[in-house]
């Protein structure tokens, strides 16, 4: 009989070391405030991979580990099965997350001094991780189109991938948080500038397993084999199935001059040996995970709804665009006029609601806000009408 998932479940995170529910006082100055922010789900992980954790931690010796066959079969698995990307274990590395293993490609493809172009606004560790490195950010800004959807300007996308001084770019697909799911013709074009102009390109594609309606994910790297060769893909089962404490990414490329490169760097930082737990997590998850995602995403789409309905009627100063993809939503708060400090005080002191502030994306961020709404309903209404009478309180802004 296939398992009912009840996403409407609250499951008390206090006291875990949830990063999101724990650390707020550090992040937003406040301990009393509902978490939007950090993007991890309040949905516990499907049962095989709960079944499959408690068989292991039977066992009762946590020694060393490897990634065996197992590992591989079920990555391979997972990506034909869902995204139509057929893959060879030759292809396959590791990384203990996303971020990680950017941050090994950076000092593996790149040099102190190169400059790496991001595509703002942008997950804000793909700059901070650039400059820690010594490396510049090369900004392709993204564009808002009159209906909020964002697209690329691939004129300035050349421009900057023409300059000598580029080396690489750090794709974001889906996009987070502007949650665009790139259509194949917008990919392609990626693709081949980059391959033209001699740009590796590192493809973080966590939340490929978030798309929504007729669309789907299309591996940037599954488009040619000379775009194969000239890219690195980042995934995880983390996002998907709730899993980023187990610290396990999956590195794919074709090309093993590339991987090789990656698997040096790798084992010179002392990182290449995984978590027991994740190991059997992720082999758990990508094997047997498919129902759960399938209502995950249904349960997820009534939240986006739910979301977007509460918001046209009650706080219409604020306006909402559908995401194609992931979790994560991006708000328009520009018609508030406030600054970036203003806004932040709205949302964190008066609303008392944790989000990540636009901002924090790059400067084409600020006036918007980035809400993760995995999370139950009753939840996601209590930060809903805490926002309202924040936005109420300013005087005539909400309903």
């Amino acid at each position: 009989m296939t398992e009912k998932y009840n996403f409407d479940a609250i499951i008390n995170r206090i006291g875990t070391d949830s990063l999101k529910w724990n650390s707020l006082q550090g992040k937003f100055g406040s301990n009393d405030l509902l978490p939007f922010w950090v993007a991890d789900m309040d949905f516990s992980s499907p049962r095989p991979v709960i079944d499959a954790l408690k068989a292991r931690v039977e066992h009762g010796i946590f020694g060393y580990v490897f990634r065996d066959d197992a590992f591989s079969d079920a990555v391979i698995s997972w990506f034909a099965t869902q995204h139509k990307w057929l893959l060879l274990k030759e292809w396959i590395s590791f990384s203990p997350g996303v971020v990680t293993g950017l941050t090994i490609m950076i000092r593996a493809f790149t040099n102190i001094g190169d400059k790496i172009v991001i595509q703002p606004p942008v997950y804000y560790p793909f700059s901070r991780i650039i400059r820690q490195n010594n490396r510049v950010v090369e900004e392709n800004p993204l564009c808002q189109k009159h209906d909020g959807k964002y697209e690329i300007d691939f004129a300035d996308l050349e421009r900057k991938l023409k300059e000598p001084s580029v080396k690489a770019m750090i794709l974001c697909s889906p996009h987070n948080p502007v949650s665009r799911v790139w259509r194949k013709e917008e990919l392609l074009s990626i693709g081949n500038l980059c391959k033209k102009y001699g740009v590796i390109i590192f493809s973080d594609e966590i939340h490929c397993d978030f798309v929504f309606g007729s669309r789907r994910h299309i591996p940037l790297a599954s488009l040619s084999d000379e775009i194969a060769n000239n890219t690195v893909t980042l995934v995880s089962p983390s996002k998907t199935f709730n899993l980023a404490g187990l610290k396990t990414a999956v590195i794919i490329s074709k090309n093993k001059n590339l991987l090789d490169r990656y698997n040096e760097m790798l084992d010179i930082h002392h990182v290449a040996g995984p978590n027991c737990f994740g190991l059997v997590a992720t082999e758990a998850a990508y094997t047997h995970g498919e129902e759960y995602r399938k209502q995950l995403l249904e349960y997820l789409q009534t939240n986006i709804a739910f979301l977007s309905d509460y918001i046209s009627r009650r706080i219409p100063i604020l306006k909402v665009t559908e995401p194609e993809g992931t979790y994560l939503m991006w708000i328009d708060c520009r018609a508030l006029a406030l600054s970036n400090d203003e806004l932040d005080d709205l949302f964190f002191k008066k609303a008392k609601i944790a989000v990540d502030a636009g901002h924090w994306f790059g400067s084409s961020g600020s006036g918007f806000m980035r809400i993760n709404i995995a999370c139950p309903r009753s939840i996601l209404e209590k930060g809903l009408c805490s926002l309202h009478d924040a936005v109420a309180s300013l005087g005539g802004r909400s309903e």
